[in-house]
């Protein structure tokens, strides 16, 4: 698929419907039979998201189709995948731990195998010419009724496979779960097999090798809580499962 991949305009955008989810800052709607409109808060275009999503589409990737998007780009209108999150199901079903793990490498993999399309800035961290999503963890999973479907692509880039991989790797160690109190507990004692799981399936010697880096680009993320910077440093220097 050429890299001027063109996405349908919303022209004028209807008032969606009720909200479904809401991210760090995007709301998610009801649009209509089979769709949802994602909104973001901060008037970030998200076109150049819209365009990897239906570029990773067309090779084969699972993700949500694009439907159309306003002018601006803060209205994208997609395909609606009804089912819960992979971190849900590690809540409400925690002996699927390993096998959650191991469908999290697959994604990796299958990505990976993706050349970036030129519109796509350079991962910040690892030279590489691959489709990296840089968020590609259980939050960002649905488990709809086709299979996993990946979400949130704002962070995609042209990048090294080990580079997503290493940040994957910090993320299911060292990040804090929302969600209610069994949630986080249920996943604090699956997250070492999540993690073994997960690491099992990957190239864990190149992962290893930019872990470090990883993590001293992601701790500036003004997002993350001091615990969890804190977390971070001790995987990338044990390069364990985390605490």
């Amino acid at each position: 698929m050429p890299a001027s991949l063109a996405i349908a305009t919303l022209g004028q955008v209807r008032a969606p419907g009720r909200l479904l989810a809401f991210g760090r800052d995007a709301d998610i709607f009801e649009y209509g039979p089979g769709l949802v409109l994602r909104r973001c808060r901060q008037g970030r275009s998200m076109l150049d998201e819209a365009r990897t999503m239906e570029y990773a589409r067309a090779h084969g990737y699972p993700v949500p189709a694009v439907e159309s998007i306003s002018d601006d780009g803060t209205d994208l209108v997609m395909e609606r995948v009804d089912g819960p999150s992979m971190l849900a199901a590690l809540g409400s079903s925690p002996w699927t731990v390993r096998h959650q793990g191991r469908v999290l490498a697959r994604l990796h993999h299958r990505l990976h195998e993706i050349e970036a399309p030129g519109f796509l800035p350079p991962a910040p961290v690892g030279a590489g010419e691959r489709l990296v999503h840089l968020d590609l963890h259980p939050m960002n999973v649905i488990l709809g009724a086709r299979g996993p479907v990946v979400i949130d692509w704002a962070n995609a880039a042209g990048g090294d496979p080990a580079v997503d991989v290493a940040l994957a790797w910090i993320l299911l160690a060292a990040g804090e779960v929302p969600g209610g109190p069994l949630t986080r507990l249920l996943v604090r004692f699956g997250r070492v097999q999540l993690v073994r799981s997960f690491l099992s399936q990957v190239d864990l010697a190149a992962a290893t090798a930019q872990l470090r880096a990883v993590v001293a680009w992601k701790v500036a993320d003004r997002n993350l809580s001091p615990l969890e910077r804190q977390r971070m440093w001790r995987v990338a220097g044990g390069t364990g499962a985390g605490p």
